[in-house]
């Protein structure tokens, strides 16, 4: 392979230790690409006819960690397991978050310190990150999933489609409007197996499944002055340009159904209304990117593009339904699938209520950084994305990273941070931020740099943002 050898070398030696073994427990997590990167692997183990079970979870604790250990089988990690690697010991991990290695000189005599070298940490451990990769735009969890199941054989080449979804769920094309370092290998190993195709069209979500006007009244990344939020003149917008919003049957026309020159004159249309309001050229080029494909999935439905096919996945994980996603990556296009589109109209509903009240709440600045607190109002699962809506749509300030609490059931606080890609590229690692707060209030976090996580005591929030702010301050030397 010419991209990253000694990467898949580690993929080698992670297949040859596959196939010795007879039972796994999968363990992952519940986003687009946890639930993709599982899946990736349960089909791996189902075409070796390997005993397996899965486990979907949010985040790894050492409790968790401890009981996962006892069960007795090998551990495959997917999408998780490097921020724990320290403790995990004898497992696979195929993740591509930042790796925690080391362990503590003053835990290794503890119960959870199963190993006590980063060699053993790492002997079955597929990370960018120990490669001089980036975990945020190289490669994604389903990716690193992936490259183990080809390692394999090559007979699981049509996995590449999954691996695409999930890295187009993990926003790792955001940074350049296009998938970039080995995510290119996959998508080239994919259109190779007959199962993946990709072209410039336009960014919005719903190109396959929602009518134009709608697909332009929901856009929030980049958002729309005057057609964001307002339908009446989203069509005006279309009707302006000479676009026929129906078919003379009654029935409203989708983008996929346009002709070239209808296509060529809205996005020409969206530029010029995104420059006229002085939007940098920036947000103007984010209207076009590179789309993604499955060639094997019904065109007009969520699972034909991979940005609408991740939406699902992550509307799944985010109500506790990882396993509805999960039972869709694996076939189910009946039962599964009408329960997965149940859960993606109740998500949309979700985000409206909730983005109106954070609205009335408003967002609030802390030196640097901005904030909003949801109490208990707001379900955790989807502060990440609230907040990144906030960011992109007006309502919190586009040039200052924002972070959202929430509270969980077990009575601590959750942390989402996001950031852009502008401000990563003026030095903002949330992944940093987020770990070196948390844990000095006694809390974990991690993740990437323009987007990550924590759990923090509650009552520990104007501490996390004292903290934060000073960070923020330092890496982009504000």
């Amino acid at each position: 392979m010419s991209i990253s050898s000694d990467m898949w070398k580690r993929a080698l030696k992670i297949a040859e230790r596959i196939r010795k073994e007879d039972d796994f427990l999968i363990v992952t997590h519940i986003d687009a690409d946890g639930i993709t990167a599982g899946s990736i692997a349960a089909e791996t183990l189902r075409n070796l006819d390997k005993d397996f079970e899965i486990r979907f979870l949010k985040q790894l604790d050492p409790l968790t960690v401890k009981s996962l250990r006892e069960d007795g089988r090998l551990l495959w990690f997917t999408d998780l397991g490097s921020g724990s690697a320290n403790i995990i010991g004898d497992a696979i991990i195929t993740d591509h978050h930042e790796p925690v290695l080391e362990v503590p000189r003053e835990k290794r005599g503890d119960i959870l310190a199963y190993v006590d070298a980063v060699e053993t940490a790492t002997e079955y451990h597929l990370n960018p990150h120990l490669f001089s990769h980036n975990g945020s735009t190289d490669i994604s969890g389903a990716g690193t999933a992936f490259m183990a199941a080809r390692s394999i054989s090559k007979t699981n080449d049509y996995l590449s489609a999954l691996a695409i979804v999930g890295a187009v769920g993990d926003m790792q094309a955001q940074k350049t409007g296009r998938l970039t370092g080995l995510n290119r290998q996959i998508l080239e190993i994919g259109k190779k197996a007959g199962v993946l195709e990709w072209k410039m069209d336009i960014s919005l979500y719903g190109r396959e499944t929602r009518e134009i006007h709608r697909m332009l009244q929901y856009s929030n990344d980049p958002p729309f002055p005057g057609l964001t939020g307002d339908d009446k003149a989203s069509i005006a917008f279309l009707l302006d340009l000479g676009i026929d919003l129906k078919y003379e049957s009654g029935e409203w026309r989708r983008w996929i159904d346009l002709a070239d020159w209808e296509r060529k004159a809205i996005i020409n249309a969206l530029i010029n209304l995104v420059l006229d309001y002085g939007f940098p050229a920036r947000e103007a080029e984010r209207i076009i990117s590179e789309v993604y494909i499955l060639r094997n999935e019904d065109e007009g439905t969520e699972l034909h593009d991979a940005k609408e096919f991740s939406t699902l996945l992550n509307s799944c994980g985010r109500y506790g339904k990882a396993e509805i996603g999960y039972r869709v990556c694996l076939g189910d296009r009946e039962e599964y699938l009408e329960k997965a589109r149940a859960l993606l109209q109740g998500h949309r509903q979700v985000l409206v209520e909730m983005l109106n009240h954070i609205k009335d709440g408003g967002i609030r600045e802390y030196g640097s950084i901005q904030y909003f607190h949801g109490g208990n109002s707001i379900p955790e699962e989807i502060t990440g994305t609230l907040a990144g809506m906030a960011l992109s749509s007006g309502i919190a300030d586009p040039d200052r990273p924002i972070f959202a609490f929430t509270e969980k059931d077990t009575g601590e606080i959750k942390v989402s941070g996001r950031g852009t890609q502008a401000m990563v590229e003026r030095g903002l690692s949330l992944s940093e931020i987020m770990k070196k707060a948390a844990e000095k209030i006694g809390g974990a976090g991690g993740g990437h740099d323009i987007a990550a996580g924590a759990t923090i005591p509650k009552g520990s929030e104007e501490e996390f943002l004292k903290m934060a702010d000073r960070m923020v301050k330092k890496q982009m030397k504000i």
